[in-house]
């Protein structure tokens, strides 16, 4: 009779781990930076247990120790890459800072609705070790490290590198890639051992983007269109897809199936979602299935009106692709069992530039025959527009925050400014497709103690479809 193994973090595939318990609270970082409000970000532990008396609301919050880090996106010490290993076990979360290329780590394990700061990496270790900065995703790998891409060189001039912690001192021992070999932009990865690959995209310099969007420096080319293609096991860019459509492709995801040699990104300024894979000399190619249409308009900063796709996720079935359109006010789902045909399942507005009543007249539109109406959940109306989406493990709920970076926050949507951001919850149907907004989840940061937050990506203690990848 064959024993049961005490295994490592996580499930030992994604479709186990939709089968794993229901959410009780999430983790997310809340920014101050650029509200005017002095005051270092922190991480909010979120009750969304229904059944709990503190639903809905903050029950923990752990400010840094410094101020204007701009945390951003957070990743795990170790995830579903290192199940086998049952010495591992997911207890500490990374925040690496957009701006401050500080690299925070929380201890999230001991009391995990109150979560303490265990270490501090400072930027001058990150600096002096790796000569990159302005710290973007991190992913937990296999061997047990984490990694962390940037965005920068310590100017704060474009560099796309990849920082490597270690997964138990959390000491930085380098750049994962060899050196020399970083990409000209940086911005999100993932990797796919099965396949030696890993992809990545970019954002732009951070001296370029930092203090707000310039449209003219996309016609200077100061924006990414590239997604870059590394060989896994020698560290070493070996190929460069440019996106002649795509501009700036930011998140980046491969199906969640380890045997899989594809995925989609999300180009945010063209609004487009691109399908890469593997082709059959065995190099990669990319192809966009789904455009957004832009929006004639008048009263906003250009006389066409992007999507603007800024976060993309895939279910943990690899059935459904969602992603979320900031600016039209939008997130989308879409059927992807053909994943280079997907087809629009559910649609639902949130907020966003284009509603009745606001600054933004629609001129011509090409999908909607009227303006949305403003959206009002539990007496507020929501500021800003969809952004950040994480999906529950089975699939069925879906939240969504509407801060994107607090710079861009400041010059697209002033109001989210005074009126901080919230998170909302969908629900989905995960049988034949659909979104529907669930009217009494309400979690608003513009009434935080110390004035209206900027709250932006979620994490589970558990892991979710974002965090873990399968090796």
């Amino acid at each position: 009779m064959a024993t049961k193994c005490k295994c490592g973090p996580g499930y030992p595939s994604p479709l186990e781990a939709m089968k794993g318990p229901r959410e009780q609270i999430i983790y997310l970082p809340c920014i101050y930076r650029n509200t005017g409000i002095e005051a270092p970000d922190y991480l909010a532990t979120v009750d969304v247990d229904p059944k709990s008396p503190q639903y809905c609301q903050v029950i923990h919050r752990l400010p840094m120790p410094y101020l204007k880090d701009e945390l951003h996106h957070s990743g795990w010490n170790t995830c579903s890459s290192c199940f086998g290993d049952s010495t591992k076990s997911r207890t500490k979360l990374m925040l690496p800072c957009l701006i401050s290329s500080r690299i925070y780590v929380v201890d999230v394990g001991t009391q995990p609705r109150a979560p303490k700061l265990h270490k501090v990496i400072e930027p001058q270790e990150v600096y002096a070790k790796c000569s990159l900065g302005n710290l973007h995703t991190s992913h937990c790998l296999a061997t047990g490290e984490v990694m962390i891409s940037s965005l920068g060189d310590p100017n704060g001039n474009a560099k796309g590198g990849f920082v490597l912690l270690d997964g138990e001192t959390f000491q930085v021992k380098g750049t994962w890639e060899q050196p020399g070999g970083a990409a000209p932009m940086g911005y999100d990865f993932w990797y796919q051992p099965r396949h030696n690959v890993m992809v990545s995209t970019e954002w732009a310099a951070p001296n370029v983007f930092k203090d707000g969007f310039n449209p003219a420096h996309v016609k200077e080319g100061l924006y990414g269109k590239n997604i870059h293609i590394w060989d896994w096991q020698r560290h070493e860019l070996k190929q460069t897809l440019t996106i002649e459509d795509g501009l700036i492709p930011l998140e980046i995801r491969f199906l969640h199936d380890p045997d899989a040699i594809e995925g989609f990104v999300g180009c945010a300024l063209s609004s487009n979602i691109q399908r890469f894979y593997q082709n059959e000399k065995a190099t990669w190619s990319v192809e966009k299935v789904i455009q957004v249409p832009p929006k004639k308009v008048k009263g906003w900063m250009l006389p066409e009106m992007p999507g603007l796709i800024t976060d993309i996720l895939l279910s943990l079935d690899d059935r459904f692709l969602y992603f979320s359109n900031w600016v039209h006010g939008d997130v989308r789902q879409y059927d992807i069992s053909d994943p280079r045909r997907p087809r629009l399942t559910g649609q639902i507005f949130l907020g966003g530039s284009i509603v009745k009543g606001g600054p933004v007249q629609v001129l011509e539109d090409q999908e909607l025959n009227c303006q949305p109406e403003p959206l009002v959940v539990k007496g507020k109306r929501v500021a800003g527009g969809p952004q950040m989406i994480q999906l529950s493990l089975d699939g069925k709920r879906l939240y969504v925050t509407t801060s994107l970076y607090s710079g861009w926050d400041k010059q697209f949507y002033p109001d989210l400014i005074r009126e901080g951001s919230v998170i909302l919850q969908v629900d989905v149907d995960t049988e034949k497709g659909g979104l529907k907004l669930n009217p009494d989840f309400l979690v608003d940061f513009g009434k935080e103690p110390l004035g209206p937050a900027l709250a932006h990506e979620m994490r589970y203690p558990g892991g979710d479809c974002t965090s873990d990848i399968w090796t």
